[in-house]
């Protein structure tokens, strides 16, 4: 018996997980239909799937410092989700995951896909926003050696210091 016909709805949930970045494209992707059957299997759903790439780690992860991204926007009940986090623990391709239940699904593009849509049209990224800063005229006239004035000449230091 369905959770949807009695009138009460699944939770909704937002799920990631991070496999390690020496594995193809192909087998995330196997992984993937591997985690999504098993939520279909216990009577959830994947409404939205979208898969972020390689992206470099913050620190280090059981080696690795890049890990290949996946989204999910997940219906399902919660025993559903605890099978995949299971299976996603039991696999050593698997580095990380991550589930947080929410109240609705955004819709569109998620933050990070916007994100690198964004960056790919600006071209270059901050590097090309440093490059020219301008006419720093406001500064002002600036001593650099304004503290050393008050210092005698190293090689007069020197020689003060042999004849003592």
């Amino acid at each position: 018996m369905s959770l949807k016909r009695k009138g009460i709805r699944m939770p909704l949930y937002e799920h990631v997980f991070l496999a390690r970045q020496d594995v193809s494209a192909q087998q995330v992707e196997e992984l993937t239909a591997q985690f999504k059957g098993v939520i279909e299997q216990l009577g959830g759903k994947i409404t939205k799937l979208e898969q972020w790439g390689v992206k470099t780690l913050s620190y280090r992860l059981r080696k690795n410092r890049k890990a290949h991204f996946t989204f999910m926007n997940v219906d399902a009940p919660p025993a559903a989700l605890n099978e995949v986090e299971r299976q996603e623990r039991l696999n050593e391709d698997v580095l990380r995951y991550l589930t947080v239940r929410v109240e609705a699904h955004e819709e569109g593009p998620s933050a990070m896909l916007r994100k690198s849509d964004r960056d790919r049209d600006e071209r270059g990224g901050f590097r090309d926003r440093d490059r020219d800063r301008g006419d720093r005229g406001d500064r002002g006239d600036r001593r650099r050696d304004r503290d050393r004035d008050h210092r005698a000449p190293r090689e007069e230091a020197a020689e003060a210091e042999t004849q003592d």
